[in-house]
């Protein structure tokens, strides 16, 4: 027999002819989570009121999802709410992130219905797309969704349909130390040494020069030393992605069509282009900058060095400014956000030549995030796309985006009022202002940077890993890396097919030429 919600104010509202719903919804029932307040359950088709009307009674809804905490730990939480409300059986599974690509796609080549609903990284959807149930028309109707900003509705579409279910949004941009960044005598030094009045950085020039300036000495004045930059290095733990946010300036010519990774037309890789090759320059240079080990920073080790504040400036997902603006964070308040820096210089590969902008091209990077999906082998899709439907729901998301280990960031314009971080997290104004706006200016532009998000990304992705460790480690020059990588890419498209990967790479050129 279904087992009603844990949630209500009053159980017996459920029983009235029209519900007088006033509940706010919490998580304290399921663990630590009383710190994080509550939030109103919005009425709608993906409500806790509405998802408790439903019964499932008897039926079982697999899930596969990664590892805990990071979308594993609110995959948990919501499924058991989910069946407490509707007396469904949820089975999760939880993957690490070396073993989910395998354990995703093994089911489908097998003609297995092995899972239901599917938690995985957005960039994956070459390989799955044909595996997808596409979002119902009803579902795509809700509040919720039609709140979704377009980079993240783009990130969920193949082709014209919608066949990943948005619950995320991530972007890499810029993080630093606003206090620093202020401070009289630091302005007053950098200028006597440099030349130069401080400034956030426009350009990765002006990133590398500053991050250098900056290290090895204790501007944080807590009796240790700091340093200029904490960026994923780790070349098994997304350092292509690091790498990808620095080449955009270089390489993502606002005036060229047609491709980024490869040339549409003839799908020649583009990787060892002038400006990739600049970009891993930079790169390189910036090791000067780098805290000890820096050369081999995963992820987890660039969070815990901005968030922890010993380095001045960090790039990529959420995580880092969220821990430093964790309640017991020594730098809370004490930092800002802005868009990644750009370049005057950009590679043009029409005509082979460097075009000059006095305004630095910066284009945004709409890297990969956590997205799900409904699997078409599934016999309960109904089931299925309604808990999709609550996990995502406007009370949940409230409170998830507000917990950094799950892995929940903005991707709904309501996420984007700084009075939101305000009220709800005691964010100081400029902090909050700064983060949205930088998040919210992401989708006005029209000259972006997605994934690959092709048949074989994953080999693409740790071909290019390996050049550039390469190259950072001294073993090869950026050319020759690059060179490497370039070759190696065309193997992978002649293995795969190169009508293949062409007619998937189109998906992707689409959403980077089109204007807004």
């Amino acid at each position: 027999m279904k087992r009603h919600a844990f949630w209500m104010t009053s159980a017996c509202a459920l029983a009235t002819a029209v519900p007088a719903f006033a509940a706010d919804i919490d998580y304290k029932a399921y663990g630590d989570y009383a710190q994080y307040g509550s939030a109103p359950d919005v009425p709608g088709a993906c409500s806790y009121e509405a998802i408790d009307a439903k019964d499932y009674s008897g039926k079982t809804l697999r899930v596969i999802t990664h590892a805990v905490p990071v979308i594993g730990e609110p995959t948990d939480l919501h499924a058991k709410q989910f069946q407490a409300l509707t007396g469904a059986q949820v089975d999760v599974v939880h993957i690490p992130f070396g073993d989910l690509y395998q354990r995703l796609m093994i089911p489908f080549q097998t003609r297995q219905a092995a899972y239901d609903v599917m938690f995985y990284p957005s960039l994956w959807i070459g390989d799955v797309q044909n595996y997808l149930q596409p979002v119902p028309a009803a579902y795509q109707e809700v509040p919720g969704m039609k709140e979704v900003t377009q980079n993240y509705r783009d990130v969920a579409t193949w082709g014209d349909q919608m066949i990943q279910y948005p619950v995320d949004g991530d972007r890499h941009y810029l993080k630093y130390r606003s206090d620093i960044f202020d401070n009289p005598e630091y302005q007053q030094r950098f200028k006597a040494e440099t030349g130069q009045d401080l400034r956030v950085p426009r350009t990765w020039e002006e990133y590398n020069a500053v991050a250098k300036f900056f290290t090895g000495w204790d501007w944080g004045k807590d009796g240790r030393g700091q340093f200029g930059s904490a960026e994923v290095t780790k070349r098994d733990d997304l350092m292509f992605s690091a790498f990808i946010s620095r080449a955009a300036a270089y390489t993502k010519n606002p005036n060229v069509k047609g491709g980024y990774f490869f040339k549409l037309d003839t799908m020649e890789p583009q990787i060892n282009n002038p400006g990739f090759v600049k970009a891993l320059e930079m790169f390189i240079d910036a090791q000067k900058a780098f805290p000890p080990g820096g050369t081999n920073f995963g992820l987890g080790d660039e969070i815990f060095s901005f968030g922890g504040g010993q380095s001045l400036m960090s790039y990529s997902w959420d995580d880092a400014f969220i821990q430093a603006q964790e309640a017991s964070s020594p730098i809370r308040n004490k930092v800002a956000a802005a868009p990644l820096p750009g370049s005057t210089q950009v590679w043009n590969r029409d005509t082979n030549v460097w075009d000059t902008f006095e305004t630095p091209n910066a284009p945004p990077y709409i890297t990969w995030g956590w997205t799900s999906a409904v699997s078409k082998a599934s016999q309960n899709q109904d089931m299925a796309f309604d808990f999709l439907c609550f996990f995502s729901n406007e009370a949940n998301t409230q409170l998830d985006l507000q917990i950094g280990r799950f892995g929940v960031n903005p991707y709904r314009t309501t996420h984007f009022d700084p009075t939101f971080w305000q009220e709800k997290l005691g964010w100081e104004a400029n902090t909050a202002k700064t983060y949205v706006d930088t998040l919210s200016g992401m989708d006005q532009s029209n000259n972006r940077v997605f994934d690959l998000r092709v048949p074989g990304v994953n080999q693409f992705m740790s071909t290019l890993a390996n050049g550039v460790a390469e190259a950072m480690a001294g073993q090869r020059s950026p050319q020759e890396a690059l060179d490497g990588v370039a070759a190696q890419w065309k193997e992978i498209v002649d293995r795969i097919g190169p009508d293949r990967v062409r007619e998937a790479y189109a998906n992707v050129v689409a959403l980077e030429d089109r204007g807004r």
